[in-house]
């Protein structure tokens, strides 16, 4: 621990725990990568049915399933069975093998996708398309910012993270009320927030690899499962910060 002070102190890291880290880096956006294509990939499927559905053409899956699912009582397991699978994950993954907290992963990353579906049938192709590009040149500048900034960053995500809970208290809020008022600042507070938490995420994955690269044997342990929580984080961040840019940016189907 002396010698990761030390480290840290003088700007740097040892260099082989610099090309680990990159390594172990390059890993983490990769998982999150893949999470985002298995999201999008559902997201669009089931998305191309609804936009159907709405326009009284033919849909690849039973109408009465699409209807129960999205405009149903379907629609609350939809809701929540993603929000319920990410606190399984976080709360038991230390338990879990890690080829099980990979599988629960990818049916998270699915989940999600199935429960965001509805955008395809409520905004434009082009204005997503839009959105998610502007959304990843942000994410990855974050992203970089957190990375390679001495600052430390941890101050900043005791806030974000307080002003998250605020955030979801207010969406909770404002399911009841329907106030277009509060679901614009919540729009533009979400943006915010989550941008602040891709730079703060990154740093704290990087502060992590390097305390576990000297932690000998259990930090070695802990890398694995690390990464596949760190990608979890970062894809977070990046959904959400679209998901708030899309109330801006995105274009109605008419």
């Amino acid at each position: 621990m002396a010698e990761f002070q030390t480290s840290v102190a003088r700007g740097g890291v040892r260099a082989d725990i610099d090309a680990g880290l990159k390594a172990y880096m390059s890993g983490v956006y990769m998982l999150m990568s893949i999470a985002m294509i298995v999201t999008g990939a559902f997201a669009y499927g089931i998305g191309q049915d609804l936009l159907a559905l709405r326009q009284g053409q033919e849909t690849l899956l039973p109408r009465e399933l699409l209807l129960t699912a999205y405009a149903g009582w379907g629609k609350w397991i939809i809701m929540l069975a993603p929000l319920a699978l990410v606190f399984f994950l976080s709360f038991r993954i230390h338990a879990m093998s890690y080829q099980a907290a990979q599988g629960t992963f990818w049916l998270y990353a699915a989940l999600v996708g199935v429960s965001i579906a509805s955008i395809f049938a409520v905004f434009t192709g082009v204005s997503i398309a839009q959105t998610f590009l502007v959304t990843a040149i942000a994410f990855l500048s974050l992203s970089l910012y957190g990375y390679t900034t001495k600052r430390d960053l941890s101050g900043m995500g005791t806030f974000l993270i307080m002003g998250l809970i605020g955030l979801i208290v207010a969406m909770v809020v404002n399911i009841f009320l329907e106030s277009s008022a509060l679901s614009f600042a919540i729009s533009v507070i979400g943006v915010l927030i989550f941008a602040g938490l891709t730079a703060y995420d990154t740093q704290r994955i990087k502060s992590e690899y390097i305390m576990m690269a000297n932690a000998g044997p259990e930090g070695q342990a802990f890398m694995q499962k690390g990464a596949l929580m760190g990608a979890l984080s970062l894809y977070l961040n990046f959904l959400n910060m679209f998901l708030f840019l899309l109330q801006f940016m995105g274009a109605t189907e008419e």
